[in-house]
């Protein structure tokens, strides 16, 4: 039983096996249980599912704060509320794949569910690349300062620009290599049809490229939110249970924000200040600070203050909006 209390990346192995078994209940509840036969799933249902995950994110931080201290749960709380607050950009681009792809919405569930499998596989080696820069050259953390600050500025004055779904390299690319039906399979990513000499061929359906496009579109995701969190905390563990936390209750959060997505418009802003705040802290701790933390209980404060004042804002300033 030694191995359990062995550290990795800077963790006791029991920490990783045990949050390991809460995201395999999670799964295992919310797709053998909730939702076991596709089915479209109504805003209300949505929202009380979302405040269950929400509700377990925030225990999950309790826990870190029982057993690895204060300082370590307020830096998770940090990130997840940062992932939490850029999940809802993901949520317009997802909400257009499958407009683009007329997903049916009783079978968008199934995608969102296997995507965000694929995201916690895609973001665990993100983030042990990202550990490994860390660990080896300190410079690491000025190069994400920079992007983050850079990215940050750039949302402030970079005009609304709708994806360009249909002209996707990768979908390009899939369409030629691979065969695509153009009807609908329900819930199968993959279905058996004839070809023009008889035979019997595997081929790719709508749902497959959708699921395809979604991917790609969290790894662009990705390249903001994992240098932001890896500027609050450079333990391995919080950085990657605080976004794998924010990313579970997507599924259920997709349903009731897709609905309304539009009036969080002027949250983008708030969310480019919060960038340009992380970016900002790491090189006031290093060269204002005396290489000194910055304070983490200030940092949730003001990160909490300005996502909390975008999505207000936004929502006063949409309240006339006929569209809601």
């Amino acid at each position: 039983m030694e191995f359990l209390f062995t550290l990795w990346l800077g963790t006791p192995a029991w920490f990783w096996l045990a949050f390991a078994a809460l995201v395999l209940i999670l799964t295992a509840f919310d797709l053998g249980v909730l939702h076991k036969d596709d089915r479209e799933m109504g805003i209300a249902e949505s929202l009380k599912l979302s405040l269950f995950y929400i509700a377990i994110a925030m225990a999950f931080g309790g826990w870190i704060w029982w057993a690895k201290g204060s300082a370590p749960a307020i830096d998770y709380y940090t990130g997840y509320f940062i992932e939490k607050a850029l999940s809802i950009d993901n949520v317009f681009v997802i909400s257009m794949i499958f407009g683009f792809f007329a997903i049916a919405p009783k079978y968008q569930y199934r995608a969102l569910l296997w995507g965000i499998l694929a995201v916690i596989v895609l973001r665990g080696l993100m983030i042990a690349g990202g550990a490994a820069l860390v660990s080896q050259a300190h410079w690491v953390m000025y190069i994400f300062a920079a992007f983050l600050i850079f990215t940050g500025v750039k949302m402030l004055f970079a005009s609304d620009e709708t994806p360009d779904i249909g002209n996707n390299p990768v979908i390009r690319w899939i369409s030629r290599h691979m065969r695509v039906t153009k009807a609908h399979h329900g819930e199968h990513f993959f279905v058996r049809e004839v070809d023009a000499k008889g035979v019997q061929v595997w081929a790719a359906t709508p749902l497959f490229l959708a699921l395809v496009v979604i991917n790609l579109a969290d790894l662009v995701f990705a390249v903001d939110s994992v240098p932001a969190i890896f500027s609050i905390t450079t333990d391995t563990f919080i950085v990657y249970t605080s976004n794998i936390m924010a990313i579970l209750g997507l599924r259920a959060l997709y349903f009731a924000l897709a609905a309304m997505v539009h009036r969080f418009h002027y949250l983008k802003y708030a969310l480019a200040l919060v960038l340009v705040f992380i970016g900002g802290k790491i090189l006031i701790a290093d060269f204002a600070l005396g290489g000194a933390k910055f304070p983490p209980l200030l940092s949730l404060a003001v990160t909490l203050a300005l996502i909390a004042g975008g999505v207000v804002w936004s929502l006063w300033k949409t309240r006339g909006d006929e569209a809601a």
